[in-house]
């Protein structure tokens, strides 16, 4: 759906999961989404990948900045906080998350090596991940596939539980 779909009209969809995709950007340019972005948390699970990280950051309060140097290209190092693994991302930004910006319970899931930005978040009481790069970039590195997989089995538990 076009980002300028209200919040209703999803839900009148009856989605498993929503997924925030990737976008051109400053995220604070486009405060409907922000909006938009509130009225579904904690309705749904919920992915963010790229600006859908963003805002998702911004409608869980938190703060984005204009980083000094945008991240650009196919091989930029990420640590998965969750397991300690490094993955290789394919980034495309110019903005990320502040994360002392973010209220207590989201947690910083992935940084990147580079300059230790926020990459990734959760906020597992709302069934909320994301993600600064882009972990489907094909034909570039395929590290961080898993992702998908865990946002497939965090729609089932929430279906189960509904």
């Amino acid at each position: 759906v076009p980002s300028t779909w209200p919040a209703s009209e999803t839900l009148k969809m009856n989605p498993d999961g929503i997924l925030f995709s990737n976008g051109p950007g400053d995220p604070s340019a486009v405060p409907y989404a922000v909006e938009t972005v509130k009225d579904l948390i904690g309705k749904v699970p919920i992915f963010g990948i790229c600006m859908g990280h963003q805002l998702l950051g911004q409608a869980l309060g938190g703060k984005t900045f204009k980083m000094k140097f945008g991240h650009h290209g196919g091989n930029h190092p990420v640590r998965n906080m969750l397991n300690g693994r490094v993955e290789i991302s394919s980034q495309n930004h110019n903005y990320a998350v502040d994360p002392a910006s973010l209220p207590e319970g989201v947690e910083v899931t992935h940084i990147n090596l580079n300059d230790e930005s926020c990459a990734g978040l959760a906020f597992t009481a709302k069934n909320i991940m994301s993600l600064q790069y882009h972990p489907e970039a094909s034909p570039g590195p395929h590290d961080s596939d898993a992702v998908f997989g865990e946002f497939v089995e965090m729609m089932r538990r929430v279906k189960g539980h509904a």
